[in-house]
């Protein structure tokens, strides 16, 4: 597309996350976003609120049909991921799906055999790849402080989950899977980039422990979370205003073992107090810790042996900012747009997508069937093909 004309960009879904199509003016490239797809009224407004006069239609097929967009910002919820990205690219629209990929692994399939079969670029938004912790994390892994990584286990509280996941649509099953994906595919992701290698079998362990009991639900249509959130929704038993359905697990457990023999494990609680995600990485000549994942956090490398001590050996402030992941999503967009308009290799490839969504999907279906191991089947060959090879 580096025809010198201006990349024209729409936005499929104004929840949440679509402030992220923000950052493309500020990625000082060659694009803008023209044109926004929303089926519900409040969402047409938001669009319009967030990005002026823009055309706004109901469907991302009337994008395609006008020929409104040569590229589309997908972040839709998570279930209609893969119908969504499957029409654009068939359509020969380049696209940014916002994470998770889709929520089971056949519909990741579908989409990544779409863009190979069209030869249109897609592009998955795990913007935490590009946090200041994970590049932190993978610098001290690269320089080989801590030798020949052999684990990586990954805490995450989720201490404003009540809020964040259980109101609205996320809650629900049928739309998410589960938080293993919706929540988690960006710590798999990490996981796999620190250990150098793909999740090939799975365990999963998780119950809805908290908020099943919660009777207090609804009141929140045509809302977003931050018109609900608060820190004064505490402690998580007194929550209200819940999902009318809420049958996503709140507590969950994954172990996995990769294809060059690292073993890994996932948890996750979204009843905890805090909220940040503590990684532990293992090698066979020292080990590394972040303590704090966000701006001001610091990571610290342990390599001599000794008894408890909480200092290490050294340590290696986290840059970026100190809330949230602004900062990474403006990379992400940015390394998404110099891929449509330059054709640069991203950093992550949608094979990493698709192996996180894997890993999810099978924990989920493993902590739902007595925690019985599963075996991550492999992707078809000529799709895993088309897609250059990448740093993991």
């Amino acid at each position: 597309m580096g025809n010198g004309e201006a990349v024209r960009v729409g936005v499929v879904g104004v929840g949440q996350r679509a402030v992220i199509a923000r950052h493309i003016a500020e990625s000082g490239l060659a694009a803008t976003v023209v044109a926004a797809a929303d089926p519900t009224e409040a969402g047409r407004a938001r669009a319009r609120e967030l990005f002026g006069e823009i055309d706004v239609v109901e469907q991302h097929t009337d994008l395609i049909d006008r020929k409104l967009v040569d590229a589309a910002i997908v972040t839709a919820p998570d279930w209609t991921h893969a119908e969504i990205a499957v029409d654009l690219l068939r359509a020969g629209i380049a696209v940014y799906l916002e994470k998770p990929l889709a929520i089971t692994l056949e519909d990741a399939d579908a989409v990544l055999a779409a863009a190979q079969e069209s030869n249109t670029p897609l592009y998955i938004g795990h913007n935490f790849r590009h946090s200041g912790v994970a590049r932190a994390l993978r610098e001290v892994v690269a320089r080989g402080e801590i030798g020949e990584v052999k684990t990586v286990w990954c805490r995450h509280f989720v201490g404003k989950g009540g809020d964040y996941y259980f109101k609205d649509w996320h809650a629900d099953r049928s739309k998410v899977n589960s938080l293993l994906l919706q929540k988690a595919s960006h710590d798999l992701d990490v996981i796999h980039m620190l250990a150098g290698g793909y999740t090939r079998r799975v365990v999963g362990m998780g119950r809805l422990a908290v908020y099943g009991d919660i009777t207090d639900r609804g009141g929140h249509e045509n809302e977003l979370m931050q018109d609900w959130f608060s820190f004064d929704n505490w402690p998580p038993a007194t929550q209200t205003g819940l999902n009318e359905v809420v049958d996503v697990e709140d507590v969950s457990m994954v172990l996995m073992t990769l294809d060059n023999g690292v073993l890994a494990s996932y948890e996750q609680c979204h009843f905890t107090p805090d909220y940040w995600r503590n990684y532990t990485v293992i090698g066979t000549e020292g080990r590394a810790e972040n303590f704090g994942d966000t701006g001001g956090g610091v990571v610290k490398v342990w390599n001599h042996r000794r008894g408890w001590s909480a200092d290490g050996d050294r340590e290696y402030p986290i840059s970026g900012v100190e809330e949230g992941h602004a900062d990474a999503d403006l990379l992400t967009m940015t390394e998404f747009l110099r891929y449509v308009i330059d054709g640069e290799t991203p950093t992550l490839s949608p094979v990493a997508a698709r192996e996180a969504v894997a890993a999810g999907a099978l924990a989920t279906q493993s902590l739902r069937t007595g925690s019985v191991p599963l075996d991550v089947p492999e992707l078809a060959a000529a799709v895993r093909a088309h897609f250059p090879a990448v740093t993991r």
